[in-house]
């Protein structure tokens, strides 16, 4: 696990790094990397891991195998040594949907309306997959097909999310100016939420734990010293308008996705990084990655992230998002979906080719 939970990596400077069984070569993911590589590895049938800001869906995105972070609050948090109360979930892991339900029938509070619905709508914005740089994976393409085949097409809405939200989100015009000259792929609209996101995520981590660092001096990890001591030194900012946004955005994604849809968008920006990738690469892949993290994030919905298959020696992953407290619609969804993905999958990919692995 990565130290104080303060990375998306999976690495640890001191106890070493589990080894990705999907990719040696690459990060397994974290914080919870522990938890994703023994279930990777099939040395269990499931584990639980916390996520805060992708602490699951990371290294399940990386590790080829499922991985829910539930809607913030419904699963109970007691024990849990805080990061960020106001993001802190904990989710779970498991090889297959099967036993990733069996888990969720034991964690997820009743649903108070047992009839399964099948979605009216499906968002898969392009805009969130032109983050990945490349759409060379065809995860878009697959999964407007699989939507398309299995829910008909007129489930489908390929609207760009950043648009939405910069028309939706009042509070996003304060801040877009700061990232609409990234060189690198990029949603402004998503950046603000992912910097507004991380801004409440720090205050909270400082008044948790700011005390704590600066008395004991921990030795940290090379990426996490310097993040948490960023974290500690940083002043909070306008905090009345960041509590406004994440307010707007929660309202304005409930709009969109209503009750009876889902938001299916990339897990992670692209491959899982290498090990001992070089900073300002890393960094790169992080701001991007985070982008599509705070989606959920912020608003407290709920995520799957879904596994592919191995393209070309490395994951490939999806993610359902769901509205507040639509889990076990979000399962439904995912289970219906699933062997239409596979299909799909196996004839984008070129089923036949010895590269890739379903």
């Amino acid at each position: 696990m990565d130290e104080m939970a303060y990375s998306i990596n999976g690495e640890n400077a001191h106890y070493g790094t589990p080894t990705n069984p999907c990719a040696p070569d690459r990060v397994p993911g974290g914080s919870s990397s522990g938890s994703a590589v023994a279930v990777a590895a099939k040395l269990v049938d499931f584990a639980l891991g916390t996520d805060t800001g992708g602490s699951v869906r990371v290294p399940a995105a990386y590790c080829g195998i499922f991985g829910l972070r539930p809607s913030h609050g419904l699963v109970s948090t007691e024990n849990v040594i805080p990061m960020s109360q106001m993001f802190d979930t904990v989710g779970w892991f498991a090889r297959d949907l099967s036993m990733l339900s069996c888990v969720s029938n034991v964690l997820l509070p009743l649903a108070a309306d047992n009839t399964i619905k099948q979605p009216t709508h499906v968002t898969i914005p392009k805009d969130c997959f032109e983050i990945l740089g490349s759409l060379s994976d065809q995860t878009y393409q697959i999964l407007n097909a699989s939507v398309a085949k299995r829910f008909g097409n007129d489930a489908v809405d390929n609207r760009n999310l950043g648009e939405f939200v910069s028309a939706n989100v009042p509070t996003v015009g304060k801040f877009i100016s700061d990232f609409s000259r990234s060189e690198a792929p990029s949603v402004p609209a998503l950046s603000v939420i992912s910097y507004v996101m991380r801004c409440l995520q720090r205050s909270e981590f400082k008044a948790n734990h700011g005390e704590w660092v600066k008395t004991v001096k921990p030795n940290l990890g090379p990426g996490i010293r310097e993040r948490v001591h960023e974290a500690i030194a940083s002043e909070d900012g306008p905090m009345e308008d960041f509590h406004v946004l994440k307010t707007e955005f929660k309202s304005a994604l409930s709009a969109l996705i209503k009750d009876d849809g889902i938001l299916a968008i990339p897990t992670v920006p692209g491959s899982p990084p290498k090990l001992r990738m070089e900073a300002v690469a890393l960094e790169n892949f992080r701001a991007r990655a985070f982008s599509l993290l705070s989606i959920a994030g912020l608003s407290g919905f709920c995520q799957l992230s879904i596994p592919l298959g191995v393209r070309h020696g490395v994951p490939v992953s999806v993610s359902l998002v769901a509205c507040h407290g639509a889990d076990r619609f979000l399962l439904s969804v995912a289970q219906e979906l699933y062997g239409t993905l596979k299909q799909e999958t196996k004839k984008a990919w070129s089923w036949s080719s010895s590269d890739s692995s379903l």
